[in-house]
């Protein structure tokens, strides 16, 4: 061929956007075509759901003569109930002047005397909210599933870091114990071990771990290879390098691991107490079966402020200089607070005094009354809007796809954007959801999970922007952030269902209110590691405030949006339970009915499956975007 031929056949090139134009063209033009055909609808009496069913009742009879029950669950439930017993035994002998003085001088050893009176005014606001026995028990719940999950997750996670073929082994095991839905699992642990607080720890510990095995495998793979090297040429053996070597240098990282722990656990004191664990999810599951936020709000406030508490002491630890060394005046003051609690142990009384508590039950009822009278036209049409213009639309589209086009288009979006590997992966979660026969409800949540994520994302970016932008505007949204994050999600479940009803919008509000705190921090901190010199050039050149952001920093931190569109996607899939109870349906509603009624347990725990395929797959798209260069560095290589 000639040099002008081959010039020839370069000038016609399709342009970039060509390929998927046609594509789209194509699956729009079979949709038409074949439009409520091979829909797979829901069937509750579907043969998968009666084994799973089957297999419980199975397991439930041979309870008391099963080998596995007799010399292995039990002594677990045994153990972990007298670790439990122990801890609340020891806080509430301490009373509210010891744990007060003791919490109080952990503080100022970890992060001084500023970290100290935040841990006596979070401690003691426990009892001015007359939560103090509620309080005590939640902590001591944390307590236990803190300590079970770093024993656990902190040797699993230096395994891992040091190991990829370990890691790549855990992964899976983590993302089904980060998607599934708590309510999924909580019927098989109420089986396994009953109820009470072992079971609510052991909850507690599937949701925590995760964390602290995955953060602390980051933090030993991220260990300098040239301190290694240099302690292997040494003679050193492999325990001393991880010894000397390994856990110093991560030891900060580390840290974060147990913050992260800790956060997560006091996220499970509600879900836990619906399998009777103790503590202040019991206050907040009596308001919302009375329907006062009053009774809710108090003890919604206590977890908060202990989240605050511990957050701040933890990252007190992990601010520290590893080299720096206590100094005698700090051990001196630190002692003073602990030596005054102890020896007033005898004096005071353990339960925190009724005449130091406020009651605020009847003023926030009220409040919530108002703003349900006075909004209800706003809300309304916010509710309706949403409905008619997003909700309904896509969820007309899914569950009259056939299943078959709706898998294709998954393929072809995941391979574009993420490449073959995933785009596989993400058809093989679809295609078991498809054969645990509960395609036509997975579709809805996908429908509520887009919308809601699509708000997270407005409203993240958004705020995550200014907070970049202006520090002073970070520091007063931060501690909002802290709430909204901390604050268990029944506690603004009711006032969403006062204002909006019994809908997927209420879901879809809760979903939001859950997931944007996580985008607005990853976007605010991509934006605010663009580097200077990139800004300043930018600026130089007479770039606008707005062609600096959409130029320059918005393409320059993709990488940590696209991590906030995945993290949107979990925190908004791990609501889908709570959806179910407000009128979302679909999965959580499953899931839900499958926890409180036996006959629906298989129903209940293949949502939960199918809910962690589903996040599976969103998940391994938009890890896939994060790792593929942007079509403008494409264009240009």
């Amino acid at each position: 061929m000639s040099s002008t031929a081959v010039s020839a056949a370069a000038g016609l090139r399709l342009p970039r956007w060509a390929v998927p134009a046609g594509a789209a063209v194509v699956i729009a033009a079979a949709y038409v075509v074949f439009r409520g055909t091979a829909t797979l609808p829901h069937d509750d009496e579907a043969p998968q759901f009666l084994a799973v069913t089957e297999l419980r009742e199975w397991i439930d009879d041979h309870r008391n003569d099963n080998p596995l029950f007799l010399y292995f669950l039990n002594y677990i439930r045994l153990f972990v109930g007298a670790l439990y017993t122990f801890f609340q035994g020891v806080l509430h002998a301490l009373g509210w002047p010891g744990i007060t003085g003791v919490m109080g001088a952990l503080a100022w050893l970890a992060g001084g005397r500023r970290i100290a009176l935040v841990a006596v005014a979070g401690v003691s606001t426990f009892g001015v909210l007359g939560l103090w026995e509620s309080s005590v028990d939640t902590l001591a719940l944390v307590g236990v599933a803190v300590l079970l999950s770093l024993a656990i997750g902190i040797p699993v996670g230096v395994w891992a870091g040091l190991s990829a073929r370990v890691r790549r082994a855990v992964t899976p095991v983590l993302d089904v114990m980060q998607i599934m839905p708590t309510f999924a699992y909580l019927a098989p642990l109420a089986l396994f071990f009953h109820i009470g607080a072992p079971a609510g720890a052991i909850a507690t510990m599937i949701y925590a771990i995760p964390p602290a095995i995955r953060i602390t495998a980051l933090a030993v793979s991220e260990v300098s290879p040239t301190a290694v090297e240099a302690s292997v040429s040494l003679g050193a053996t492999r325990r001393q390098t991880l010894v000397k070597v390994y856990l110093p240098l991560a030891r900060s990282t580390m840290a974060l691991a147990v913050n992260q722990t800790i956060m997560m656990a006091l996220s499970m004191v509600v879900i836990a107490n619906l399998i009777s664990a103790p503590g202040l999810g019991g206050d907040i599951i009596r308001g919302l079966s009375r329907a006062q936020v009053g009774i809710m709000l108090p003890a919604g406030v206590a977890v908060v402020v202990m989240a605050v508490v511990l957050d701040r002491m933890t990252m007190a630890l992990v601010d520290r200089d590893p080299h720096a060394r206590l100094r005698r005046l700090d051990l001196v003051a630190a002692g003073v607070p602990a030596a005054a609690g102890v020896a007033l142990i005898p004096v005071l009384p353990q339960v925190w005094p009724e005449s130091l508590t406020i009651d605020m039950v009847a003023e926030v009822n009220a409040a919530v009354a108002w703003a349900e009278t006075n909004w209800y036209a706003v809300t309304t049409f916010v509710k309706d809007a949403t409905s008619y213009a997003l909700l309904n639309p896509l969820e007309s589209l899914l569950t009259s796809a056939p299943w078959w086009l709706v898998a294709l288009t998954v393929l072809l979006v995941a391979w574009r954007v993420s490449g073959l590997r995933r785009a596989l992966t993400a058809l093989a979660c679809l295609l078991a959801i498809a054969l645990l026969g509960v395609w036509e409800h997975t579709m809805q949540t996908m429908t509520t999970v887009a919308v809601a994520v699509l708000v997270a994302l407005v409203i993240g970016l958004a705020l995550g922007v200014a907070a970049a932008r202006s520090p002073r505007f970070s520091a007063v949204q931060r501690p909002l952030l802290d709430a909204a994050q901390t604050m268990p999600a029944f506690v603004y479940l009711l006032p969403a269902l006062a204002l909006f009803g019994t809908t997927r919008f209420t879901a879809i509000f809760a979903s939001v209110v859950y997931a944007v705190p996580p985008v607005v921090r990853l976007v605010e901190d991509g934006i605010r590691a663009v580097p200077a010199p990139v800004v300043e050039a930018a600026v130089s050149a007479g770039s606008t405030p707005g062609q600096l952001l959409w130029k320059v920093q918005l393409p320059m931190a993709r990488p940590a949006i696209l991590l906030a569109a995945n993290q949107g996607i979990v925190m908004t899939l791990a609501m889908v339970v709570i959806g179910g109870l407000v009128g979302a349906g679909a999965l959580g509603y499953d899931v839900v009915s499958g926890f409180s009624q036996r006959t629906d347990f298989g129903m209940g725990f293949v949502a939960g499956v199918a809910t962690v395929l589903l996040g599976v797959m969103l998940d391994r798209i938009t890890q896939g975007a994060d790792r593929r260069p942007s079509p403008r560095k494409r264009k240009v290589t």
